[in-house]
């Protein structure tokens, strides 16, 4: 889903998006320049960052690529003194990297440590250093997931680590308002991304029908639409929002354990397939 037509209006402001040369950041950093921001894009493989910077300076937008492990002090410290040297301020910043290794209650010390490190301190260590220099009427926009919310078989480590990122926007933002400064959480469902496209073999019609029987608006996500609620998100529209998970999700997080059936349609199909 693509739409040239920007959401809002976000010229003036400065963002860092981080885990964004591909998948989802990629989709968001396009959504928040379209609407007008300077965008950093923060990941480690610089073929693709340098490729989706240059996309964007043929559309017209301003950014740059950092070459950023997020797991490493100085390379933060790299990619904020790059964003100001460049940009002059920093208005936003979306803590979106993640990996998603998990092998649940099998996984050891080091893979715990490993996703946790990622996932979560790396982005309050991110937040720590880029709120020393963000000045009221800035936002933290951490992405948060339906996986943090549910129970699900075999996992652990990433629904664990989402949880606690939800938490963690919540104290952010009692921590940062006193100083004009706004954190919110945003929650995909199952949305078009890497992971998706390599469940469904790279087809999109397939991933949809899968999603279908989970979310009620009948599919799979669009990048560009959480790009769209982060885009609002930080914006001035948003001025009076913090603390608060946004769930865009296509209806998931609406249903319980009946995924939306009445009991008559569960019986009929369970003894159905027994007989």
């Amino acid at each position: 889903m693509t739409d040239s037509r920007p959401l809002v209006d976000l010229t003036g402001k400065t963002a860092i998006i981080t885990g964004s040369t591909q998948g989802l950041g990629a989709d968001i950093a396009r959504v928040l320049a379209r609407c007008g921001a300077a965008v950093t894009i923060v990941g480690r493989n610089a073929d693709k960052g340098n490729e989706l910077v240059e996309s964007l300076h043929i559309q017209g937008a301003k950014a740059l690529y950092s070459c950023t492990d997020i797991q490493q002090d100085e390379d933060i410290d790299a990619c904020l003194r790059k964003t100001l040297e460049t940009f002059g301020r920093l208005d936003i910043l979306v803590n979106n990297a993640c990996i998603y290794e998990d092998a649940g209650l099998a996984s050891t010390r080091e893979q715990w440590h490993h996703t946790l490190g990622v996932n979560l301190i790396s982005a309050a260590i991110f937040t720590q250093k880029a709120c020393a220099l963000m000045k009221p009427g800035s936002v933290v926009i951490n992405l948060g997931s339906t996986g943090g919310k549910f129970g699900a078989a075999g996992r652990a480590l990433y629904p664990a680590s989402k949880a606690a990122m939800l938490q963690f926007t919540k104290n952010l933002a009692v921590t940062l308002a006193p100083d004009g400064i706004r954190a919110v959480a945003v929650s995909p469902a199952w949305t078009w991304s890497p992971s998706v496209e390599r469940l469904s073999q790279g087809s999109r019609p397939d991933a949809d029908r899968v999603g279908a029987a989970l979310h009620p608006l009948g599919r799979v996500g669009h990048g560009s639409e959480i790009g769209n609620a982060v885009a609002f998100l930080a914006s001035d529209a948003a001025s009076w929002i913090t603390g608060v998970d946004i769930p865009v999700d296509g209806g998931f997080s609406i249903l319980g354990p009946d995924q939306g059936q009445p009991p008559r349609l569960w019986f009929e199909r369970i003894l159905k397939q027994q007989n």
